[in-house]
């Protein structure tokens, strides 16, 4: 369904960037849909002091973080801390995307219509350090794409992309796994072989120097 709401795209020759794990299903279909390559873009959730499932921020590959200043304050966290998990988070970005993309150069963007796509946004903390650090990359357009996405986050997000793409924006969200039937934990496994196919794919249908390739 996701695919369908971006089906006019196809002819724009865009770039779909999948945020690992959940999302690269989702980009799967997408970029399969759009006869697109399909690549990772990888953020990290930042966690509290003693709370590391409560997001302070998140760092994207390029090194680009985004803090939640309003908790940041109210926890009084040191910037001594910051830097730490920055550096730690950062460090398990770089390795992730040695193990998802190997030696394989990123995709170009700039001039592209990006499509970055993820699972579903409850706190959108990393796909917002995500996006940030995208359009660092001059994209001539940048696109989110996501099945479902709190109602309160989506009009947060909306002005820093050109478009939001989303099938459902409830209000109250709860849990992203209650908006899908089967919300397993995708293992790394299953992303790279859903990269390599994608791959295989985009390099039957076009050549290396095509400008629909990478």
């Amino acid at each position: 369904m996701l695919a369908d709401r971006l089906l006019r795209y196809r002819d724009a020759a865009p770039v779909v960037l999948a945020l690992p794990r959940g999302g690269v299903p989702v980009g799967f279909e997408i970029s399969r849909a759009l006869r697109s390559p399909l690549d990772v873009f990888i953020a990290r959730k930042l966690g509290a002091p003693d709370q590391p499932e409560l997001g302070i921020g998140a760092v994207a590959q390029d090194g680009t973080r985004l803090l939640n200043e309003r908790i940041v304050a109210h926890l009084g966290i040191s910037e001594h801390y910051l830097e730490s998990v920055t550096r730690r988070e950062h460090a398990e970005v770089e390795r992730r995307l040695k193990l998802l993309r190997g030696d394989r150069l990123e995709p170009k963007v700039r001039g592209r219509t990006a499509i970055l796509v993820d699972d579903g946004l409850a706190t959108g903390v990393t796909a917002r350090a995500a996006i940030a650090a995208l359009a660092r990359r001059k994209p001539r357009r940048l696109i989110l794409a996501v099945p479902v996405c709190a109602a309160r986050m989506a009009e947060v997000i909306r002005p820093e992309v050109d478009e939001l793409v989303v099938l459902e924006t409830p209000m109250d969200l709860q849990a992203i796994s209650f908006w899908y039937l089967d919300f397993e934990q995708v293992p790394d496994e299953e992303v790279i072989q859903l990269l390599d196919i994608a791959r295989r794919e985009q390099a039957q249908r076009y050549p290396p120097s095509h400008p629909e390739g990478f």
